[in-house]
């Protein structure tokens, strides 16, 4: 039986029992150092918690078309560590420049078949590799090789990234959302990670960025060009670029700035005058806002916009001209399960909850916390002094707020199902 490395990325994990585990992320082999093919010794697999936990190959039964069953045991449910002698199949062997031995012709590895041995080992026996050819390193067909036909991957040339592409590995993800791209990025080499970034269109670096901690943003934003760091910044959420420019010293921040667009720095720059525990550091500036002779299916339009967030679509704001925060006068919102209920030719001013108290932009993360609490909220407006409403917070950006500094790189206590409840360690 022989599976190849890349169609098994994202494939579903399910233990004996049928329940579901997660998903594939990468294999996990010992190079070795004759012409033998490298052991694998276990799958990387993603729990639905988003923690990535190694499961070794002795555990594994069965790995069919559209899944991996696993086998009755345990597994320890730590955190995913790759030792100084492993090397991971997806993340650092595809899309590595290697030799044909027969022929000495340049290649790329695009594949590697994982295959079961008599012995019930599971190896990298063959390799599918493209051949470069020509001085534009034009590409030819893809052939399948014997592993000890092509040279290039020992240990040390894995290791070292030389010579490794990314076309293969950003085939992968795009079928992966923005938050499993960020952790695949947080198990690469710190090399290996950037030559990713380099890759990636500005628009997808946006999302991913926004799912890493402060300190991996802050590695990935020095790395770029100022220029393209700028870009990426436009391409982010608003209260996102806040938070991460708010980390920098003043002159990187006053820079990156500048060479923003004006459209897209002046709500950042707004939301920078606010310390980033209130309400105003949390909110973002762009909710959906309506003037008072919109109707429910215009308010419902509206939140059908894909790059809306849940919580962002579950309310609209309803004001004064201008709709551009911060807005003419607040006249209140209105509930997208109350905009369900209602005919699509009425008003939406006609239903509005006035009633609903407000934040202030000064407010607190121990007020703004208490808010969602009392009101069962996933989104609040936030109106100033005047009444203008010049944001609103959603409740994700609470929890990231109130949530431990690392909290998306804890190793999870988690209770998972009968055959891995074992966690190794303290």
């Amino acid at each position: 039986m022989r599976v190849f490395a890349a169609r098994l990325a994202g494939l579903p994990v399910f233990g004996p029992d049928g329940e579901s585990i997660g998903k594939v992320r990468d294999l996990v082999v010992t190079l070795r150092t004759g012409p033998e093919p490298p052991r694998v010794l276990g799958l990387v697999v993603e729990l639905a918690v988003r923690q990535r936990i190694f499961v070794p190959m002795l555990r594994v039964t069965t790995i069919e078309p559209g899944a991996v069953v696993l086998a009755t045991g345990t597994v320890s449910l730590r955190r995913f560590s790759q030792r100084p002698n492993e090397a991971l199949v997806i993340g650092e062997i595809l899309d590595t420049r290697v030799a044909v031995t027969a022929t000495g012709a340049r290649a790329v590895v695009v594949d590697a078949g994982v295959e079961r041995t008599r012995t019930r080992d599971w190896v990298i026996g063959r390799l599918a590799v493209r051949e470069r050819t020509g001085r534009l390193s034009r590409r030819g067909p893809v052939q399948v090789l014997a592993w000890d036909e092509v040279t290039g991957l020992t240990l040390a040339e894995v290791s070292s990234g030389a010579g490794q592409g990314t076309d293969t590995l950003l085939a992968v993800f795009e079928s992966m959302r923005a938050v499993e791209v960020a952790n695949a990025l947080r198990e690469l080499p710190r090399k290996r990670r950037h030559e990713v970034v380099d890759t990636l269109d500005d628009e997808r670096l946006a999302d991913v960025l926004q799912e890493l901690t402060e300190e991996e943003q802050a590695d990935v934003l020095a790395h770029l060009e100022n220029e393209r760091a700028a870009d990426v910044l436009e391409a982010m959420n608003p209260d996102d670029a806040a938070d991460l420019l708010g980390e920098l010293p003043d002159p990187e921040r006053e820079q990156l700035l500048r060479l923003m667009a004006p459209e897209e720095s002046a709500p950042v720059r707004r939301l920078l005058a606010y310390s980033s525990d209130t309400a105003g550091g949390l909110m973002t500036p762009e909710p959906v806002v309506l003037t008072p002779d919109a109707t429910v299916a215009e308010a419902l339009a509206r939140v059908r916009n894909p790059d809306l967030t849940p919580a962002m679509a579950s309310m609209v704001f309803v004001c004064r001209p201008p709709s551009a925060t911060p807005t003419g006068r607040y006249l209140g919102c209105a509930h997208l399960q109350r905009l369900l209920r209602e005919p699509p030719s009425d008003l939406v001013a006609g239903i509005l909850d006035v009633e609903l108290s407000r934040l202030a932009p000064d407010a607190t993360l121990t007020e703004v916390t208490r808010f969602f609490a009392a009101y069962d909220l996933v989104c609040a407006p936030v109106v100033d002094a005047e009444d203008h409403l010049v944001g609103a917070v959603a409740v994700d950006d609470v929890l990231d707020a109130a949530l431990p500094d690392d909290w998306r790189q804890r190793d999870l206590d988690f209770d998972g199902p009968g055959w891995a409840r074992e966690v190794t360690g303290g």
